[in-house]
């Protein structure tokens, strides 16, 4: 916030937000000479001949109120500090492409929030609890999908409060790992010190990606420490460190989650998070879950499996205008709440059925349509080894799900080979584990399944 009008605009919006009530002239004259470094009997000779005495008692009264707008102590001491943190953070729900850190500056929209001098740096750690986090998400995407997963987000806050070290948000491509992350720290960012996202769509190798780490972490220190462990394990400060696109570290045409050969110190890597003792997390986010984390007991290793929307998919439906309100939990049930299928889909219903979505189930009269949701299931598909194939199409033909104790299935493989590949395909994603009465059954996803009836082959 670079002047004071700012500030009391700022401010004002908070009251009104919050306590639904608007800054009084006197209110506005203290916060404007509090920021300035005015003292009280200054403010009070600047407002009209005010006494001193009125302007503390004034002041005492708005600490209360802005203390409880701002979730936090306030007095007039740390008043610019916790309203200029406020303010930041506010802004990472503009994050990734708008949030840059280079050469040391923060900066949120072009304006320079926060400064670390790398030419003058201090022996100690440089951040305080009246310092703003340092975060760098200029690798993000850009998000075109928010909606809801307040659960998901509760689940989550719930964790990092109990100082989880690791956590797997694992899902289908497009069901909003990314965005319910981005989502995660803008509102937990206070919490922590310094906040990166990277991506490992290009499989950088493991000590690259250590450089870089320890690179953002270093700013912060006068001696540069061995290895990015020794960063997290610092009491001064906490971290949250968020890996996307893990998925790309696995081998291509094996079971879920085995590591390419270049990629297996990774497993040392989040072992060595997970078992250290340090108050910093990492978050993973996958298309399918590594199995050694599944051998990882610990109560401060998290796995979140991600599904489809519940009741937010109606904003995706009204955005797109679409027509038969009525119609649209039926829509959401065939493309199971995933919410880049429903804008897929919702966008094919404006083009071709004018947003009729009675219309479009009769045309389509309990068949999937796919269209252009095909390009996700095969990226899914490219991945499987070929016991995986197998099975996966086997199951695509069956009228039922598959039981705990299945009959009979003619697939040449042995009672091992069968449940290590439906395993993985469960970690993958593309079959459920669900309770019956007498025994668990394993649906396949029904997106998955009309892919794979209609074509044999792939």
């Amino acid at each position: 916030m670079n002047n004071i009008d700012q500030v009391l605009q700022y401010v004002d919006d908070l009251m009104f937000e919050k306590v639904e009530s608007h800054l009084t002239p006197v209110q506005e004259a203290i916060l404007t000479g509090v920021w300035q470094g005015q003292k009280y009997w200054q403010i009070a000779q600047s407002f009209n001949g005010c006494s001193e005495s009125h302007i503390k008692k004034e002041a005492a009264n708005l600490w209360k109120k802005l203390g409880k707008v701002l979730d936090e102590d306030v007095n007039k001491d740390n008043l610019r500090s916790k309203l200029e943190r406020k303010y930041r953070v506010s802004q990472t729900s503009n994050f990734g492409h708008c949030l840059q850190v280079n050469q040391g500056n923060i900066h949120i929209c072009d304006q320079s929030l926060q400064t670390i001098n790398n030419g003058k740096k201090t022996k100690n750690f440089l951040r305080n609890d009246d310092q703003s986090p340092i975060i760098d998400l200029t690798k993000a995407p850009e998000l075109r999908y928010n909606y809801g997963r307040k659960l998901e987000i509760s689940t989550l806050k719930e964790w990092l409060d109990n100082k989880t070290r690791l956590i797997t948000i694992y899902g289908l491509t497009g069901i909003g790992k990314t965005a319910l992350t981005l989502k995660l720290v803008s509102e937990i960012a206070p919490q922590f010190d310094y906040i990166i996202y990277r991506s490992l769509e290009n499989i950088p190798q493991l000590i690259a990606l250590k450089d870089d780490l320890k690179q953002f972490f270093a700013q912060s220190l006068s001696t540069p420490l061995p290895d990015i462990i020794d960063y997290l394990s610092l009491s001064s400060y906490r971290c949250l460190i968020i890996l996307d696109d893990v998925q790309n570290i696995f081998k291509l045409g094996e079971l879920a989650g085995k590591y390419l050969p270049d990629c297996q110190d990774y497993h040392k890597f989040f072992q060595q998070i997970a078992t250290t003792s340090h108050q910093s997390c990492l978050i993973l986010i996958s298309w399918e879950l590594p199995r050694d984390f599944v051998t990882l007991k610990s109560d401060k290793i998290k796995t979140l499996y991600l599904q489809g929307l519940t009741t937010e998919f109606e904003e995706i439906f009204k955005e797109y205008g679409l027509k038969n309100e009525e119609k649209w939990t039926k829509l959401r049930e065939l493309y199971q709440g995933h919410p880049n299928w429903l804008n897929i889909i919702s966008s094919t219903l404006i083009e071709l059925f004018d947003g009729e979505v009675s219309l479009f189930l009769e045309q389509m009269n309990n068949e999937i349509y796919l269209g252009d949701i095909e390009n996700s299931i095969e990226c899914h598909l490219q991945r499987l080894s070929a016991t995986e194939k197998k099975v996966i199409h086997w199951l695509a033909n069956q009228t039922e799900a598959v039981e705990k104790f299945p009959k009979t299935a003619n697939l040449d493989l042995s009672t091992s080979e069968f449940w290590a590949t439906i395993q993985s395909l469960i970690r993958r994603c593309l079959l459920d584990k669900l309770p019956s009465e007498t025994s668990s059954y394993f649906p396949i996803n029904p997106v998955f399944k009309s892919y794979l009836q209609r074509n044999p082959n792939d």
